[in-house]
């Protein structure tokens, strides 16, 4: 096997069996020096490109860094595993090689351990083989301030260990042969008091008393000049034992009998031997520790994040990774801030247990708890210690425990982010979220083994999800496969999948996930549990806070309230802020802590309170839903659903909520349909799910989610149906003919209208029955039945007007008038486009208005003026954008299209039909693309283009399928004269074949 040793302290260097290696350029040095300063850690693409170009990358840099690693890939291409990809950077492989930074530090604590033993002769020639890999200054001709901190670390360390090398010499008696080497010591760095320390003690012993002094002098006047300071504690207390020629100083024997070695608190925990993934968090603690080790203010990090998220693993595993940087000691404590048992830990007793961990006798350490952290601060002064203190409670638990150096580094973890600390402290805030799947997977192989894992890779993902990918919950299902090794993973899945018993399955004994989530719990306030447990007998992904204001009965002025109720529950982490993309900020839950708050409410709540508590918030969603769909479609007439009841909120909330209703329908879709299954499934709260559903539809419609609304009214007519609901099961029946016309599927719609006719008939529903007589006059008119349509919707038209419906008769109106318009009453049909627009507005119907001054550009193209035609368009494609109404947004530009090729602006008509295809492929409408088709095909036929009759084959095929004999009949007529046209063909001899 070849030998590999990687050179840092000096330039650098590689050799491979003695022989040095070239590295290539610049940048290729840079990268293959962040990596040999992390081995065994990801670097990010992102720490690389900083590192190559510090002022700023070009825009290739990703590319180039890429370019890099394969360079040295190839330089080491007998190392086929020496440099691995893992997201979001790349990995050295520690092993394989040696690198000499890495070694020195080894060799630096054997001495250490050595000295300590007592050991002082074999500690020297310990700390001397260490110096001897120093082959001059660290990483000379590497450049860049990333690199060049690390440089400035290496350098600060081998003169540290130059210094207890020396005064481990002058404890040898070997004080001669030391001056002239510690000498050079001082004058390359003549600020460092500890080398002039050492030097004026072995002159003094040399019998050069004279130059001991001249040596403090010269140190006291640069300290002084250059830094405004008087000479340390150690200097100037050696000044003081060299002018008295105290005995302090009398020269030691040749090899004295050592005094006991300093105690060196090493106290951290063993890292866990599952622990796995958290490369981004370990790589920002690296980031921090580089940057701030050495500085003011302090090096410090909060690691924050619910119970069982990892928090302490984390910690421990940083920890135990960068102890070899802190040779003056490690402390760790656990304060049990979060405890069922214990109270948490006074600062006071920490800093008792802590002073003495660092050497200071008992009756040294003051009883005032302000001067026992003076000591501890006096006592960390100058020294390297890392400091661990976990599961913190407060900020003034931890805040007397905080050195204040910057050669320490403190991490703090628990279950809020202390921004008290933060706010005075230059802290690496980290909010730990759980795994990745791949993380969570990673974690199930170290704890039960791969190949059990890896047997099923469907289940093992889905046992992640079930623990939330939750580190405590992963650790704890991996340790029942181990401890039940008949079970498959599917085994556990299984009875994880049930959700009475999922917190059982994860909670052993009086321990687990629960007793994690029990402190959080047992730690708010009244207020707050009781919204907690409330929130968890909701079924929704995520909420907004007008949801907690209502489960809690907060009343028309309890919104501000309730959003402080649930900001507690954020900052115990046992809520998220999902984000506020949509008109409010947004809640959820992970599913063990919604599982856990379930239980709560039905161990502390009566059945009556749970009840009313879910009633509020349905009634809360059901307002909001209706002034939604009111709002997007106009009119005042009130609308009955029942049973459900709506829950009136302060007006100023539903007028922010709502200010773009399809925007908050938006944001509450998967809300809705979560609210509408759970309210299907329990008679009492059955009619809230046909009443949603119904106000839903503005949203289902809009945006093409007809799966959504095949679902949503699907199960609440199941529902209806089950609790003798007449009203809503008529209105969910009219629901799913509604879809099916909108799916062009006529003959569906028809039978479920009929039934509906019946039911709206024997409830006495004036506006229900009218609603459903304009869908039957909808499915006359697809089915060529103009005289039966017309019949219908006049029946409609009376109902609407009969209850009320501005809205309802405005868009009546403009059927009619596309009646009309078929029959080749082009007079009549614009004429009833007119008033129906009329109507339109004054209901206050955006929707209305848009549809209505879409068949107008429609009459007005069949009335010969495509130019008036393309200006209705366009003022549909504004209202349509206004309104988020992406379908209706396709329909406008397939009108411009054909409005511009009926003039012979072939080129602007493909310009917007392109667009419009566009916009039908993204809701799925195979009518709508099969007529944007057929205007393509016209349009390439006015210019020539040999591909219209393709295009018009295309669409005709498209509305046989559909059963649309009109526009199929209208394809079958126009093609004939595509095929037989040698040229272009003119617009007018297409518009007269088109329209018969």
């Amino acid at each position: 096997m070849r030998e590999v040793v990687f050179g840092l302290l000096g330039p650098l260097d590689v050799q491979i069996d003695g022989a040095s290696v070239h590295l290539g350029g610049a940048r290729q040095r840079t990268v293959l020096t962040m990596l040999l300063l992390s081995s065994g850690r990801i670097v990010s693409v992102d720490s690389l490109t900083e590192a190559v170009w510090p002022a700023g990358a070009p825009t290739t840099a990703r590319n180039q860094i890429a370019i890099c690693i394969a360079g040295l890939r190839k330089v080491f291409k007998e190392m086929a595993s020496l440099i691995v990809t893992s997201h979001p950077g790349y990995v050295l492989n520690p092993v394989g090689h040696r690198i000499d930074a890495i070694a020195f530090e080894e060799a630096v604590r054997q001495a250490r351990e050595l000295a300590r033993s007592g050991k002082n002769s074999e500690a020297c020639d310990r700390y001397a083989e260490a110096l001897s890999f120093w082959r001059g200054r660290a990483l000379d001709g590497v450049a860049g301030p990333r690199v060049e901190q690390e440089a400035a670390r290496l350098e600060e360390q081998r003169l540290d260990v130059h210094e207890e090398y020396a005064g481990l010499r002058l404890q040898l008696g070997r004080h001669r042969a030391l001056v002239p080497e510690l000498h050079s010591l001082v004058q390359a760095n003549p600020l460092r008091e500890q080398a002039r320390a050492h030097l004026m003690l072995a002159q003094y012993r040399s019998g050069r008393r004279a130059e001991a002094l001249a040596i403090f002098r010269e140190g006291r006047r640069l300290l002084v000049d250059e830094l405004g300071i008087e000479p340390g504690p150690v200097l100037q207390g050696l000044h003081d034992l060299v002018l008295s020629d105290s005995p302090e100083l009398t020269q030691p024997p040749a090899d004295p009998t050592p005094p006991p070695a300093p105690h060196i608190a090493a106290q951290l925990p063993a890292a866990s031997a599952s622990f796995t993934g958290r490369a981004r968090e370990l790589g920002a603690l690296d980031r921090m520790l580089d940057e701030r080790l050495g500085q003011s203010p302090l090096a410090m990090a909060a690691i924050s994040g619910i119970g069982g998220v990892g928090k302490t693993a984390l910690a421990n595993q940083w920890a135990n990774q960068i102890a070899a940087r802190f040779p003056d000691g490690q402390l760790f404590t656990d304060l049990r801030g979060y405890d069922e048992a214990y109270k948490p830990v006074s600062p006071a007793v920490t800093l008792d247990r802590f002073l003495r961990d660092l050497g200071v006798p008992a009756p040294q350490i003051p009883a005032d708890p302000g001067d026992r952290a003076a000591l501890y601060r006096s006592v960390l002064g100058g020294k390297r210690v890392l400091i661990v203190l976990d599961n913190a409670r407060s900020f003034r638990q931890v805040q007397p425990l905080l050195p204040g150096n910057g050669r320490c580094c403190v991490i703090i973890t628990g279950r809020d982010l202390m921004d008290d600390l933060i706010g005075d402290y230059a802290v690496l805030r980290i909010s730990l979220n759980t795994m990745s799947a791949q993380e969570a997977t990673a974690l199930l192989v170290g704890v039960a083994g791969s190949e059990r894992i890896a047997a099923n890779p469907g289940a093992t993902e889905r046992l992640g999800e079930l623990c939330d990918r939750l580190p405590l919950a992963l650790r704890i299902a991996g340790a029942r496969l181990v401890a039940k090794p008949h079970w498959s993973v599917r085994s556990l899945v299984t009875r994880l999948e049930d959700q009475r018993r999922r917190l059982d399955e994860l909670s052993p004994g009086q321990g687990g996930v629960r007793a994690g989530f029990r402190l959080s719990y047992r730690d708010l306030s009244p207020p707050a549990r009781m919204l907690y447990r409330r929130l968890g007998l909701l079924s929704v992904p995520d909420f907004a806070s007008w949801v907690g204001a209502a489960l809690i009965d907060a009343g028309p002025d309890g919104i501000t309230d309730a959003e402080d109720l649930i900001e507690q529950l954020v900052d115990a982490q046992l809520l998220e802020v999902v984000g506020s993309s949509g008109p409010a900020t947004r809640y959820r839950f992970q599913d063990l802590l919604r599982l856990f708050a379930w239980e709560c409410a039905h161990a502390e709540e009566s059945p009556k309170e749970r009840t009313a508590a879910l009633e509020r918030a349905y009634s809360g969603w059901l307002h909001l839903a209706d002034a939604a769909r009111e709002r997007t479609y106009g009119g005042t007439h009130e609308v009955s659903y029942g049973r459900a009841t709506s829950l009136p909120l302060p007006d100023h909330l539903v007028d922010e909520l709502l200010e773009d209703p399809m925007e908050w329908l938006e944001s509450e879709r998967v809300a809705l349909g979560d609210v509408i299954s759970q309210s299907a499934a329990g008679d009492q709260f059955a009619a809230y799910s046909w009443a949603l559903t119904l106000n839903a539809t503005p949203l289902f419609e809009a945006h093409n989610y007809l799966e959504d609304w095949r679902t949503c009214a699907e199960r609440a007519l199941g529902a209806a149906t089950r609790t003798g609901d007449k009203l809503g099961e008529a209105t969910m029946l009219r629901s799913l003919a509604t879809l099916a016309i909108y799916q062009r599927q006529y003959p569906q719609a028809q039978p479920l209208l009929a039934r509906s006719l019946i039911l709206f008939d024997e409830v006495g529903e004036v506006h229900g029955r009218a609603v459903t007589l304009r869908n039957l006059a909808l499915c006359a008119r697809f089915s060529g039945d103009l005289d039966g349509a017309t019949r219908d919707a006049g029946r409609a038209l009376d109902g609407f007007r009969a209850a009320g419906d501005t809205a309802g008769e405005s868009h009546v109106l403009g059927l009619m008038a596309q009646l009309e318009l078929e029959r080749g009453n082009l007079a009549e049909g614009q004429e009833l486009c007119a008033r129906a627009i009329a109507k339109s507005q004054e209901a206050g119907s955006v929707r209305g208005e848009t549809q209505n001054t879409y068949r107008l550009a429609e009459a007005l193209l069949r009335l010969g003026d495509p130019v008036g035609a393309e200006q209705a368009c366009q003022t549909v494609l504004e209202l349509t954008r206004g309104d988020g109404d992406r379908l209706g947004e396709a329909h406008a530009l397939r009108g411009i299209g054909e409005a511009r090729w009926r003039r012979g602006d072939w080129e602007g008509a493909q310009h917007a039909l392109l667009q419009a295809l566009e916009g039908a492929e993204q809701v799925s409408d195979r009518f709508l693309r099969a007529r944007i088709e057929a205007d393509l095909g016209f349009a390439l036929a006015v210019c020539g283009e040999p591909e219209a009759a393709g295009r018009l084959e295309s669409a005709r095929t498209v509305f046989e399928e559909l059963r649309t004999p009109v526009w199929q009949e209208r394809m079958a007529r126009a093609l004939p004269t595509v095929i037989s046209a040698v040229g272009p063909v003119a617009p007018e001899v297409l518009i007269d074949v088109l329209e018969g």
